[in-house]
């Protein structure tokens, strides 16, 4: 499956699926002076790309797929930019099937890592390098630069590398926001992880909000202004600089905040769900992530909300906001629990490279998290700089500046955790990170209570904490202890 470079004048790389995400990733090779290939299956958005871009840089359309790979430089580098699903599968078998032994297909999807692994290999079997690469930033990164994780193998990335890194976005030292990540369908699993933990992110920010309007009293407007006080300190992140934003614009048609107007009904399109559901198979706790994504799903079951619109709930008014004390309790509480959360990722990161062979560098995500895709954020660097310091780190918070800052955030982030209890606000994703939090630094765990009841009714056995091996207790009979391995 060598690869072996051309010096034919042909087009560079190619699009294949011109939606708005394929476009704008075809308008930014062509802006970074590479020749571009497109083809969508309807000629008119092919089209339409050259006849309103083409001044962007230099195009070559084709109205059909072997006319698309035959004007690509050997290797192929065919990028395909289409819904995730069955339908990829087809789409990648037509292309195949016009490229030879060293080409390679690149899926820019949300693809499911599983089926990334499955396309990898059966491609590889043919010689053709497939490259499940994630995407993050939306529509705007992917036209001025977004964070790119391509997996794959790593002679791949050595003629598709360049070309990716040219036109990914730049972090503040001008280092590319993309790097290799690891084999098969390790880009595609690390982004969906950065997508599980923009789940909690932005939950957790929501929760912030809450607690701020519906305890503290803030209007929308005002909760605006603390936001952007925040985004200049620890919490720097677009998602606090967009939050900032949203509050403080008010609709037209009423006069009212926006927030107020916008249904209370969150959506998803399923790559928060494949998170915790790939945690749970490698059994890894990732409740912020999980609260997050159980939040979005509860606030779309309208009619179980409406039925239980009468339930009691505590009493009491909002508290005073003039001295200012509460925003910043919910500051620390928000920066510890986004602190945990991200832990929480890269833990499962290291989980899957066990589980798969995969040797992924975790301050290399954290470096190329920096800019373009949705979680980038002041403190990526010092994730970054943490693992660069211990590649070893078993968890973030076993970082001493990390512990030192989130230790230092308990009182007021308890404090916050009971005022919404209190409040009766739910803050679901505030009281995981915090339970998680308490979990890691208990001496013991009430776990050993668990496996003494799975001892009694289904004899599936203990350890001891003193002696080697397993061990049952006859709880029918007199209640002897025997060793059973």
């Amino acid at each position: 499956m060598g690869i072996k470079a051309s010096t034919e004048t042909k087009a560079r790389i190619g699009v294949a699926g011109l939606a708005v995400m394929g476009r704008n990733l075809a308008r930014n090779l062509a802006r970074h002076g590479h020749t571009v290939a497109l083809y969508n299956r309807t000629p008119t958005r092919t089209r339409a790309l050259v006849e309103e871009y083409g001044h962007e840089g230099a195009f070559v359309p084709a109205d059909d797929p072997a006319a698309f790979v035959a004007s690509l430089e050997r290797p192929r580098r065919v990028v395909i930019m289409v819904k995730a699903g069955q339908s990829t599968d087809a789409v990648i078998e037509e292309f195949a099937a016009l490229l030879d032994q060293g080409d390679m297909i690149v899926d820019g999807g949300n693809a499911h890592f599983e089926d990334t692994r499955r396309r990898e290999a059966a491609l590889r079997e043919r010689g053709i390098h497939f490259v499940g690469a994630g995407i993050s930033g939306g529509e705007e990164g992917a036209l001025n630069g977004p964070s790119i994780m391509p997996g794959g193998s790593a002679e791949s990335y050595v003629f598709l590398g360049p070309l990716l890194e040219d036109i990914a976005a730049k972090a503040a030292d001008g280092s590319p926001c993309c790097a290799h990540i690891g084999p098969d369908g390790a880009g595609h699993f690390v982004k969906m992880v950065h997508n599980g933990i923009e789940y909690a992110d932005m939950q957790l920010i929501a929760e912030a909000y809450d607690l701020l309007r519906h305890v503290a009293g803030y209007r929308p407007d005002e909760i605006a202004g603390i936001f952007r006080t925040w985004n200049t300190g620890r919490l720097d992140s677009y998602l606090i600089e967009i939050t900032a934003e949203v509050l403080a614009h008010t609709d037209a048609a009423t006069g009212q905040p926006f927030v107020d107007v916008v249904a209370d009904r969150a959506e998803q399109k399923g790559t928060g769900r494949w998170t915790v559901q790939t945690a749970l198979d490698l059994g890894v706790p990732v409740s912020g992530i999980a609260e997050a994504v159980f939040a979005r799903s509860l606030s779309g079951h309208a009619g179980l909300r409406q039925a239980a619109r009468s339930l009691p709930g505590p009493s009491g008014g909002a508290l005073p906001p003039e001295s200012g004390g509460f925003a910043a309790q919910v500051e620390q509480a928000l920066y510890a629990s986004k602190v945990v959360s991200y832990a929480q990722g890269w833990n499962m990161i290291d989980a899957a490279a066990v589980e798969y062979g995969w040797d992924i560098d975790p301050g290399a995500v954290a470096a190329i998290w920096r800019g373009g895709c949705i979680i980038r954020a002041a403190f990526l660097d010092r994730i970054r700089a943490a693992f660069a310091a211990d590649p070893a780190l078993p968890t973030l918070l076993a970082d001493k500046e990390f512990a030192a800052e989130v230790g230092g955030a308990q009182e007021d982030w308890r404090a916050v955790v009971g005022t919404a209890v209190a409040r009766g606000v739910p803050a679901p994703g505030f009281s995981a990170a915090l339970a998680y939090y308490d979990a890691l630094r208990a001496e013991r765990l009430p776990a050993a209570l668990t496996q003494g009841q799975r001892d009694y009714f289904g004899a599936h056995t203990y350890r001891r904490t003193d002696r080697e091996g397993s061990f049952h207790t006859l709880w029918g009979g007199g209640r002897e202890e025997r060793p059973t391995g």
